[in-house]
């Protein structure tokens, strides 16, 4: 289908779908982008959201299906579903490619054209390798479903790989893991693997024991959790030491391959490396035309807008947001809140009202699992660790769930897994161009 025509389609849908005089068209089906549309739910316009992929992801617990504790449908759920009861709400599969902010349109990579009234960019962001873009091969990050059935994929076959090794050093090779940065996603994941190899697969295999497998948690800084207050990144520390994860603080990364990473105090030999060291914003900055911060998030104004640009929203973490002159964290409920504000902002302003205050980000605590029965909460004055802080980090989680269905799957799998140490998902599927372990 030509662009001409795809154009047309697209014009023709827009006018059998509303009635309504005014578009808004939501990139990205993200926490944000879901918000900002829930949120128009009773508002005179048409809303469309675009997104690559037909489903919405809950992020917060892709290591756990990393791990295979859960199953990638346990953590996303279709977005024609969750907006199907929504009567002014469209959804469109597609990647878009660029922005027209004269003609107030947008392209996709098929050919088709989209108008908009009001536009709200919350694409989110991907992994970043700060110039060494070449390692994404060798060290996935975590932000996709596919980023997290590769690391399953290459973490298990690494045990069976050693399984049937008979070389000493590289079957210890294989046994190596290697997580590089030590935010929430890297302390979760070397936990969770360090779970995998100590418990889930101790009784498994026969010429090998799992657990004796290295997991190495490499940070540039000099804490772990260096966000958190000093007191949990200490109790987080000895935690992941007391689940046999080696912590190596003060290293910064020099280069990684099929042979494992080397630090600035040596080499560390290991089959599977996984990156959780940054983020970089999506391409937002580019469609538009507009500055960017040095991760590539667009510069926004106290009302989330873009300076010089007609009704243009960004949000997230595509977005270098701040509240009351502080950056505004990269983190759920953030993204939520902000897709909120715009929604009630374009309200106020297709009613001829005033714009409502500034955006103010409400933060409720940051949350971060150690591994069983073990996690840390910061609430300000109140900070919690250990089993409690687990129970309430499993609780918000499972809350934030899209749908019931999922809420009571994943809280039984967990309640399953924490009495057995099943892991119910350990799946080896999928291929890996990369040239790994045993290739």
């Amino acid at each position: 289908m030509d662009s001409k025509r795809a154009a047309q389609t697209v014009a023709t849908f827009d006018r059998d779908f509303s009635t309504a005089e005014h578009s808004v068209v939501v990139i990205g089906a993200g926490f944000g982008g879901l918000a900002t549309v829930q949120a128009l739910a009773s508002t005179a316009v048409s809303v469309t959201v675009i997104d690559r992929r037909n489903f919405h992801l809950f992020q917060p617990l892709l290591y756990q299906v990393a791990t295979a504790a859960l199953n990638p449908s346990d953590i996303a759920w279709p977005i024609r579903s969750i907006l199907r009861g929504q009567s002014n709400a469209a959804v469109v599969l597609g990647d878009v490619i660029g922005v027209n902010t004269k003609a107030k349109s947008l392209s996709l990579s098929d050919g088709r054209q989209l108008r908009y009234d009001f536009l709200v960019i919350a694409t989110g962001a991907t992994h970043n390798y700060f110039g060494k873009d070449h390692w994404a091969g060798v060290a996935p990050g975590l932000k996709r479903i596919d980023d997290a059935t590769l690391i399953r994929r290459r973490v298990l076959l690494a045990f069976e790989r050693a399984e049937s090794c008979m070389d000493a050093a590289e079957q210890q090779r294989l046994l190596s893991f290697v997580v590089v940065g030590a935010g929430p996603t890297g302390v979760e994941l070397a936990g969770a693997i360090a779970e995998l190899a100590h418990k889930a697969l101790a009784a498994d295999f026969r010429r090998i024991q799992p657990s004796q497998a290295r997991i190495v948690l490499v940070e540039g800084g000099e804490r772990v959790l260096g966000t958190f207050p000093p007191a949990l990144s200490a109790y987080t520390l000895k935690a992941l030491q007391k689940m046999g994860v080696e912590v190596q603080l003060g290293r910064k990364v020099i280069d990684c391959d099929t042979q494992g990473v080397t630090t600035d105090q040596g080499n560390i030999p290991a089959a599977t490396v996984l990156w959780a060291a940054g983020i970089a914003a999506s391409p937002a900055a580019r469609w538009l035309g507009v500055a960017a911060d040095r991760a590539g998030r667009v510069m926004v104004d106290e009302h989330l807008a873009v300076a010089g640009l007609e009704n243009v929203f960004v949000i997230g973490d595509t977005a270098a947001m701040l509240s009351e002159g502080k950056s505004v964290p990269g983190i759920a409920p953030a993204a939520k809140q902000a897709g909120q504000y715009v929604a009630r902002l374009i309200q106020r302003q297709l009613k001829g009202e005033p714009q409502p205050k500034p955006f103010r980000y409400r933060h409720y605590g940051s949350l971060a699992t150690i591994g069983r029965h073990s996690a840390v909460i910061d609430w300000g004055r109140l900070q919690l660790t250990g089993g409690l802080a687990w129970l309430l980090w499993g609780a918000a989680h499972v809350y934030f769930l899209i749908g019931t269905r999922h809420r009571l799957l994943v809280a039984w799998q967990w309640v399953f897994n924490y009495l057995t140490y099943a892991r119910g998902a350990r799946l080896i599927a999928g291929s890996d161009d990369r040239a790994g372990p045993a290739a």
